[in-house]
């Protein structure tokens, strides 16, 4: 596709290129500019190349990706040849024919509320990026929970995914994403609801995979939920979940680690989980005050006879005084003590944060019996 107004000018994309550079004609003379992935801005003459160019790598992994190739005399080095650059720029990518979410959230007033937790994510590069970090979706059902303005709904679709059922509270979003919908039929399922009032078990059809942009204010509680159901392996494949990064940190946290507790210890039992790769506040609108993580968690087989409410019981004992010694945390228990540690091989003077999750089964089993 040729951008009018500038034969030399080579654009590798959809239309809205062809839109924006017959309004608004490059300034950079007759070498050409061979763009992919760009949607909104250009760098129009060799020093805005430079200037893009030379954006810092932490500014790389928090924006999404693009590349740029210029023909002609180099803007980095006069009379070379620069053969391909790769620059990074929020909201770089159109995944869909669907209008770019800035003016999805601005034709129905979404303005983010404080009071449900709510965080935009508008780079279509990184919801794709999540999506992708769920695994192949084709044959899959996908829950999202808090989709909002649609960005990461519409980047599983894009992706392949067979059906999303989508859980949203904020009746503003749904005019949004009914538009989501309406462009890839039969494929989306709103459900206007609360997420914490929702049977998930009851909407698995197939193989389920659960990817959400979760509302900070109840993300650890909907974790913690979905890790204790009955029975297990569950209804669904895997996790692949936003937390702040001081939640990510305590989900994969091992023993000795600052951030291990209940949390870790539950995530260590019943999933392998890892820290897929960290968001920065900047991709955010409003930005929040810290640092946020996609989290990927695939359930496991569990030890037979550990029922979850028993290792809940000893892990809140334990970790309820993390600092003091197990002898005396467990004993807000109510049980015989040596029992308890003899069944766990432990002398007593151990302290729960450095207790590994099968001590903490054994400790559960033996509570139990």
């Amino acid at each position: 596709m040729i951008a009018s107004g500038c034969p030399d000018l080579c654009v590798s994309h959809s239309d809205p290129f062809a839109r924006h550079f017959s309004k608004h004609p490059p300034r950079c003379g007759p070498e050409s500019v061979a763009i992919r992935g760009i949607r909104t801005s250009y760098p129009r003459s060799p020093r805005s190349v430079r200037k893009y160019a030379s954006t810092s790598k932490r500014q790389q992994e928090r924006d999404g990706a693009a590349e740029i190739e210029w023909n002609g005399p180099s803007p980095f080095n006069a009379g070379a040849t620069c053969a391909r650059r790769q620059i990074r720029y929020a909201d770089a990518m159109q995944i869909d024919n669907l209008p770019p979410l800035r003016e999805v959230i601005a034709a129905h007033g979404l303005r983010a509320r404080k009071e449900l937790g709510q965080n935009f994510l508008l780079d279509l590069n990184l919801t794709a990026r999540i999506a992708r970090t769920a695994g192949p979706l084709a044959e899959a059902t996908v829950i999202e929970v808090g989709p909002g303005p649609g960005g990461l709904t519409r980047a599983l679709l894009a992706e392949g995914a067979k059906r999303v059922i989508a859980i949203e509270r904020d009746e503003r979003a749904l005019p949004a994403l009914a538009e989501i919908a309406a462009a890839y039929p039969g494929r989306l399922e709103v459900i206007a609801g609360d997420a914490l009032e929702i049977d998930y078990a009851s909407l698995a059809d197939g193989p389920t995979r659960i990817v959400s942009n979760l509302p900070y204010n109840i993300g650890t509680e909907l974790l913690t939920r979905w890790l204790t159901v009955d029975p297990w392996p569950p209804y669904f494949e895997s996790l692949t979940l936003m937390f702040q990064r001081e939640v990510a940190e305590r989900i994969v946290a091992k023993p000795g680690a600052d951030a291990y507790g209940r949390l870790g210890v539950l995530c260590g039992w019943r999933t392998d989980a890892r820290i897929a790769f960290n968001v920065g506040r900047e991709a955010f609108t409003p930005p929040p005050k810290v640092t946020s993580s996609v989290v990927h968690l695939k359930p496991r087989a569990t030890p037979d006879g550990v029922a979850v409410r028993s290792l809940e019981a000893v892990t809140r004992a334990a970790f309820g005084q993390r600092r003091k010694m197990v002898r005396q945390s467990l004993k807000s228990l109510g049980v015989p003590m040596e029992p308890l540690l003899a069944a766990a091989e432990l002398k007593g003077d151990e302290r729960a944060e450095v207790l590994g999750v099968e001590t903490f089964l054994k400790l559960a089993k033996a509570y139990r019996a």
